[in-house]
């Protein structure tokens, strides 16, 4: 057994999501978003090499100490499995560890409004599921495809960096493709997707003009493509997709886009107020054909007001859904002020 298996033995015991690897710190474990030391010694250069490079074969060493990074997977029997990402800093050799719950939770139990279930129902287009870092969105998607596995007979193919959720043979059939392993990037593995009879295709990040570019046609082929994209609300993140795209070819993007996105949401974790956990606060953007033409002649501003005005169809903003959180006692105004998009309608109950 690998030394660091202790640590993510620990990590699991505890509660924790996050292992950090830091040289001049002891093992740190987030819990609740709080960073907590483990006992043992400081790590050194020489320490930290040693227990990571356990885990990594001569070659991903190799990779790592030539592109400077390295992620992965790592899979510890009884306990879980860890994606993982290598990286040099200034002291040395660092990394960070993230565990991927070995129990795909539905959406139910993530808490999540049900309109979002409806979503496994779709037949074709773009959507995308968006928020900072350590937001929750691979557990939101892999939610929505276990939904789609339990009701739809489908042929599903994910490409993750790395490879996170391992989703059985049901109703579906699945083919899992992890960068570098299986495929040598999203855009290479988005180009042969379309002809192996996908009916859904989970794109892990849309992280460059090809691959968004790619994503886009595949949703126009009838794919329904789900991706993600580090924003915090609808409207930056279909700015986003526009922007990604050279001037001149910005008004076909949003032509394309206007006719293939069926829903943003966007997402993000607060502590709930009993301490005990967090819990995830959504914006929800749903397709239709008024937000098609808001889309086609660039007026993102209106999406906000446009959301609100959608409440009824299934629609929420961020903040709305904060103010909902807050009315059922699940966190509290100062949690919801740090993370809202209008920080003012939450300044009440502070400034008295």
């Amino acid at each position: 057994m690998a030394q660091i298996d202790h640590f993510f033995k620990e990590m699991k015991a505890r509660g924790a999501s996050d292992l950090h690897m830091v040289i001049g710190f002891s093992p740190l474990i987030r819990i609740r978003g709080e960073l907590i030391p483990l006992d043992g010694p400081v790590l050194t250069p020489e320490s930290n090499q040693q227990f990571l490079f356990e885990i990594i074969g001569s070659e991903q060493q190799r990779q790592l100490q030539e592109n400077k990074d390295f992620d992965k997977a790592y899979e510890l029997e009884g306990v879980g499995r860890f994606r993982c990402n290598f990286f040099y800093q200034h002291r040395g050799i660092g990394a960070v560890f993230r565990i991927i719950p070995t129990e795909i939770l539905t959406l139910e139990q993530l808490g999540m409004p049900s309109k979002i279930g409806e979503i496994a129902s779709y037949e074709r287009g773009l959507v995308l599921v968006t928020g900072p870092t350590g937001s929750g969105k691979s557990t939101t998607m892999a939610a929505i495809i276990n939904r789609i596995n339990n009701s739809y007979a489908k042929h599903v193919i994910t490409i993750e960096d790395p490879l996170e959720f391992v989703h059985p043979n049901k109703n579906c059939i699945f083919s899992q493709r992890e960068i570098g392993t299986h495929a040598q990037s999203f855009a290479q593995a988005l180009k042969v997707a379309s002809r192996e009879d996908p009916d859904v295709i989970l794109v892990g990040e849309m992280r460059d003009l090809e691959t968004i570019s790619l994503a886009l046609t595949c949703a126009e082929l009838g794919i329904l493509v789900f991706g993600t994209l580090h924003t915090n609300s609808a409207g930056k993140t279909i700015d986003r997709i526009i922007n990604a795209f050279p001037t001149d070819q910005q008004a076909q993007t949003r032509t394309m886009l206007s006719e293939s996105l069926k829903a943003v949401i966007a997402q993000q974790l607060l502590k709930t107020s009993d301490g005990k956990g967090r819990c995830a606060a959504v914006e929800i953007l749903l397709g239709s054909p008024a937000l098609a033409t808001i889309i086609r002649e660039s007026k993102i501003s209106q999406i906000d007001s446009f959301i609100q005005a959608g409440k009824t169809l299934g629609m929420q903003t961020m903040d709305q859904h904060l103010q909902g959180l807050i009315d059922s006692n699940i966190i509290t105004r100062e949690a919801a002020r740090e993370k809202a998009i209008n920080k003012n309608l939450f300044a009440s109950d502070l400034d008295n």
